[in-house]
């Protein structure tokens, strides 16, 4: 008998969460993907010839958005940052230099990204 390190129902949230993601996929070099039985692996870094340099398996849809939240969040700090003064800090030094209209905008994304993925 096969092991199984994913539940039916843990699979059908994290399909949600990577669906809720899509728009990352078009910015960023990563590839989320259903790996049956082993859950979900999100796929980083793309380099020809060998592939992908990072490989992350997830089980469990909080920390599978977790992760995406929080890569989705980052890459939005650095295209803002782009061109300006700020693209040599950090990311934490970024979001406090964005007015803070801005920073309430990128922090109720994360909200509408609850919601899409249907996750509580």
């Amino acid at each position: 008998m096969k092991e199984i390190y994913i539940t039916d129902s843990e699979r059908e949230k994290c399909r949600k969460v990577a669906d809720a993601f899509a728009e990352l996929y078009e910015v960023e070099n990563i590839l989320v993907v259903d790996a049956g039985r082993y859950g979900f692996v999100k796929l980083q870094y793309y380099r020809p010839p060998q592939g992908f340099e990072d490989a992350i398996t997830f089980t469990d849809s909080w920390s599978m958005f977790e992760n995406l939240w929080e890569e989705w969040f980052d890459t939005q700090l650095i295209l803002l940052a782009k061109g300006t003064p700020m693209a040599g800090m950090g990311y934490s030094e970024i979001f406090e230099c964005l007015p803070k209209e801005k920073q309430k905008e990128l922090i109720d994304k994360k909200v509408e990204f609850v919601r899409g993925a249907g996750i509580e």
